[in-house]
């Protein structure tokens, strides 16, 4: 390390009483104070310390090359922006080569959005180099409008508004408290994010925290041609409670309610094992219905965001904590759906919500399963037609039973000959059970049993393998993966499609 030192300061929002005291001896000791400014030469960063910053000192301006994503820079954008870091990190290490003390100034706090990181990726392995942190400008935020944001086990997300905006609003629907930067020209599809995460009522805007001209708005009143990229957007969790209770420790607690009204139907709705083009309209059209939807996080991702639609996500091993916190939503009179991939009946959410239900208090709940495409369909479709004759699925998962019976019903599926979906073949704390399993059925079945694997069907990356029993690879195999094991009647097509006569010998 050589003898320079290097700081990155955060200086807070914008009011210069919110510099911490480290802060500013940092400051009043330096031999070179450095920051970052627009096109235009003006730096917040230094209008926030200047009172502080001794005379004489060595400045560094970095002035950013562009400020959007128009650049004629070959690399573009990222292109641009990483050789202006480059070249200031090869400034300042000049300045830190001769020993001397080099203090970047930051608005908020450094590590925060902030451009000094990328700063000290480039020097702190060389030099030695120390972050102060500061305010950042959503405490200030929260701070000027006096809004808790969240409190106790709330969920607090800082959302960036350049996400597209439908993540935006799956992000805004799942979360409790939310903190939204980088406004300015985002502004309009912030806010119809919001709007379909039913969240627009209660955000508030805040423009310039801390700083003079500071402003607070409700967000549906600000004019979106008006607002500064140094704004937030504060949506309080404990005034939009949404994802209460459903843990991996604990069972779910029953919603709050203000009065009872009629216990509504309980759906069970399969979403299929892909994308929206195997949801079916009988599906689409409940999910339009409800208000509330439940379900392992992946598959309530898949539900569209639409305002008034609450999404309670949560682990997938919690099924029946979760059958049951449906169960009382629709008990108190809420109209829920319960989701699943693939068919909810086929290894889903189906069998748990009636284990729940089994509970004297949940008598009077309709309940209603909607079927969905499964998995075995979907790679059974991509192969051709190996489940046209008799077939058999199993899961390989011994979560919910012991090896023993799986290894049994393996053996009497192979001995009856009937062609074999498996599910969960695999997972990181299951490594054997591929192993196992082919080892069983080759003690019943021809080594040149067809067996296909199909691996994310209907995703992106999604991949067909034909193989035999003989060849089959067990640590090519994970959860991603379904396979299906053919019987004595089924062949591969020149073509390579994969079938299952319907006649038996």
């Amino acid at each position: 390390m050589s003898t320079g030192r290097l700081y990155g300061v955060g200086l807070g929002p914008g009011d210069p009483e919110l510099i911490t005291r480290k802060a500013a001896r940092l400051i009043a000791d330096a031999d070179v104070i450095a920051y970052h400014s627009g096109t235009h030469g003006r730096s917040i960063a230094r209008s926030i310390a200047a009172e502080i910053i001794p005379v004489g000192v060595v400045e560094e301006r970095m002035v950013y090359p562009v400020t959007t994503g128009t650049t004629e820079h070959p690399g573009g954008y990222d292109g641009a922006i990483a050789e202006f870091y480059d070249d200031c990190a090869r400034r300042l290490a000049a300045h830190l080569e001769a020993g001397r003390t080099v203090v970047v100034l930051c608005e908020g706090d450094p590590l925060f959005y902030g451009s000094y990181m990328y700063l000290h990726d480039r020097l702190a392995d060389r030099y030695t180099a120390e972050v102060v942190p500061g305010v950042t400008s959503f405490s200030a935020a929260a701070a000027a409008t006096a809004e808790p944001l969240v409190r106790r086990t709330d969920v607090l997300t800082v959302l960036p508004g350049t996400l597209p905006e439908p993540e935006l609003a799956r992000r805004l629907a799942d979360t409790d408290g939310a903190v939204i930067m980088k406004l300015g020209r985002t502004f309009p599809a912030v806010r119809n994010a919001l709007a379909q995460a039913g969240r627009l009522d209660d955000a508030v805007y805040v423009e310039r925290a801390s700083m003079g001209g500071q402003r607070i708005a409700p967000v549906a009143d600000v004019d979106p041609d008006a607002v500064p990229y140094f704004s937030v957007i504060l949506a309080p969790g404990d005034r939009a409670p949404r994802n209460r209770g459903i843990t991996d420790r604990s069972r779910p607690a029953s919603p709050d309610r203000v009065e009872t009204t009629a216990v509504q139907e309980l759906l069970v709705i399969g979403l299929g094992p892909a994308d929206d083009r195997w949801l079916t309209p009988e599906a689409s059209a409940a999910l339009a219905s409800v208000d509330h939807v439940v379900g392992y996080g992946p598959y309530v991702d898949r539900v569209p965001v639409r305002a008034g639609l609450q999404r309670h996500s949560s682990g997938n091993t919690v099924e029946v904590d979760r059958a049951r916190f449906a169960l009382d939503l629709a008990a108190a009179g809420e109209k829920v759906a319960v989701v699943s991939g693939g068919d909810a009946g086929v290894f889903g959410m189906a069998s748990a919500v009636f284990e729940a239900a089994q509970d004297d208090r949940y008598d009077e709940i309709p309940i209603r399963v909607l079927p969905g495409v499964s998995a075995v369909q979907a790679v059974a479709a991509r192969a051709g037609a190996p489940i046209g004759g008799d077939f058999a699925v199993m899961s390989l998962s011994d979560r919910l039973k012991p090896w023993p019976v799986i290894e049994k019903r393996l053996i009497a599926v192979a001995q009856a000959d009937l062609v074999l979906g498996i599910y969960n073949p695999a997972s990181r704390s299951r490594t054997t059970q591929v192993a196992d399993a082919r080892a069983v059925l080759l003690r019943h079945r021809p080594a040149d049993t067809v067996v296909v694997v199909g691996r994310d069907v209907g995703r992106p990356g999604e991949s067909l393998d034909v193989t035999t029993l003989e060849k089959l690879d067990p640590a090519t195999i994970d959860m991603k993966c379904l396979l299906i094991v053919g019987a004595a009647g089924t062949s591969v097509t020149p073509a390579g499609a994969v079938w299952t006569a319907r006649s038996v010998d």
